[in-house]
């Protein structure tokens, strides 16, 4: 252990957690070698003096390549959050160093994306006009895994409760997590002064899909108020597909009460007045 704790402190250098990576990545001593322009016996030296100062053995050969153990895969893991740590470090002097203030990287749900994101970085620009923002968009099965390795600062987004929250995650609501009913703006139910549940049965539906979070709730409303789930139907989670869609067709769909509002306040879709109680998990 001393000799871990020592070399560790004293030996362990930025190149060292760049070839751990780089092996991590392409699994093979030449196109290493390739990668960080040097030699190939030169990588396997480096990955030996690793190993021997280290004490431990990081990575199984193969006549395919390398692999890393359990405790390769443990130091490949805090080498990306350290050389991530280092990459804003770097980024955030350039940026001072060029007059601006900051930088930070956003990642965001697409549904929260064109909704709430863009007014906030309009709020935070008017605040510090110098901070650099940088916005990576995607789904939350990719987003937290990048969090928690310091490649992104917040996200936007939605945790479910029981699946995605943890201790090492601090959260902000920032709405009520519930999905509203909408139309396209020229749809027939758009115009109609009252509305019963029954109405809905007439029209397609763009639907979550199974197992997503708004679609349990869609379907005990359904249920409750006596309207079945027509054949007529297509699945998507993509506000642009539903949002296009809705558009071209009579069909029904759900969204975020935000993002509904959005799109309502742009005139491009009609906001039907049932919430359903679709609570959908914390928007944060």
């Amino acid at each position: 252990m001393a000799q871990l704790d020592w070399y560790i402190r004293a030996n362990l250098k930025p190149r060292h957690l760049q070839l751990l990576v780089a092996l991590d990545d392409l699994r093979n001593l030449g196109k290493v070698a390739a990668s960080l322009n040097i030699s190939q016996p030169a990588v396997s030296l480096s990955l030996g003096e690793l190993e021997k100062g280290l004490g431990i053995r990081l990575f199984d050969r193969t006549a395919r390549g390398v692999n890393p153990n359990i405790y390769g895969e443990c130091l490949i893991r805090q080498a990306r959050v350290v050389l991530g740590s280092l990459a804003q470090a770097r980024d955030e002097l350039r940026a001072l160093l060029s007059g601006a203030s900051g930088k930070t990287t956003l990642g965001a749900l697409p549904a929260m994306a064109p909704a709430v994101v863009p007014k906030a970085l309009a709020l935070l620009k008017q605040r510090t006009p110098g901070t650099t923002v940088l916005v990576h968009e995607g789904a939350m099965e990719t987003l937290l895994p990048e969090l928690r390795r310091g490649a992104i600062d917040l996200i936007v987004g939605r945790l479910l409760s029981h699946r995605q929250s943890s201790d090492d995650l601090s959260e902000r609501p920032l709405f009520e997590g519930s999905s509203t009913v909408v139309v396209g703006a020229a749809h027939p139910l758009a115009r109609r002064k009252r509305l019963r549940w029954s109405d809905l049965s007439a029209f397609p539906w763009v639907l979550p899909p199974v197992g997503s979070l708004p679609r349990e709730p869609l379907e005990s409303a359904l249920q409750q108020h006596g309207v079945a789930i027509p054949s007529n139907t297509i699945e998507t989670l993509s506000t642009h597909v539903i949002l296009t869609y809705l558009q071209s067709s009579d069909a029904l769909g759900i969204l975020s009460k935000v993002v509904a509002d959005h799109y309502r306040d742009l005139g491009l879709l009609a906001v039907l007045p049932w919430n359903c109680r679709m609570s959908c998990g914390r928007s944060a």
